[in-house]
């Protein structure tokens, strides 16, 4: 887990971050309604176009929960933009090159590979109700089904 103490019920901190549209998104601009944000650790990688595709493709079925979608990465608005494009995601993808928004939503922290310990992006998808309160959090996803999981979450919110 990163550090934040991120909990389901605790008010969804504030973010302000370029889009690969070349415009920039906060949290403000989806007052009242519902909001997924899922967190990936590099565009064009496997699991993470995988992960990104699923959300596209059920990008109708969360806007009729009103819903919107989020994804987030620490790369660059231009490999975000280059990710889009190459894969024709339907969902805004924000550039948090910084990482304030990830810490804050528990998606940096320490990870492992190879025995191997380093600082990164921890797959995790935050649900955020109308309320501006966070409804649900998943740790440490495991793409396969996962966007399924996650419109079923919203449309009994």
């Amino acid at each position: 887990m990163g550090m934040s103490t991120l909990k389901e019920g605790s008010k969804a901190p504030p973010f302000d971050l370029p889009s690969d549209d070349g415009g920039s998104v906060s949290l403000a601009d989806f007052k009242g309604r519902k909001l997924v944000l899922y967190f990936y650790p590099r565009a064009d990688t496997p699991g993470c176009t995988r992960e990104s595709i699923e959300f596209s493709k059920l990008r109708a079925a969360f806007a009729r929960a009103q819903t919107d979608v989020l994804g987030i990465s620490a790369d660059p608005v231009r490999a975000q933009e280059a990710f889009k494009k190459k894969h024709r995601l339907t969902v805004g993808l924000l550039s948090d090159e910084k990482h304030k928004m990830l810490e804050a939503y528990g998606a940096w922290g320490k990870k492992s590979m190879y025995g191997k310990s380093f600082m990164g992006i921890i797959r995790t998808t935050v649900l955020i109700g109308p309320d501006g309160k966070v409804a649900h959090i998943w740790p440490k996803v495991r793409v396969d089904g996962h966007a399924e999981e996650v419109l079923a979450a919203a449309k009994a919110l």
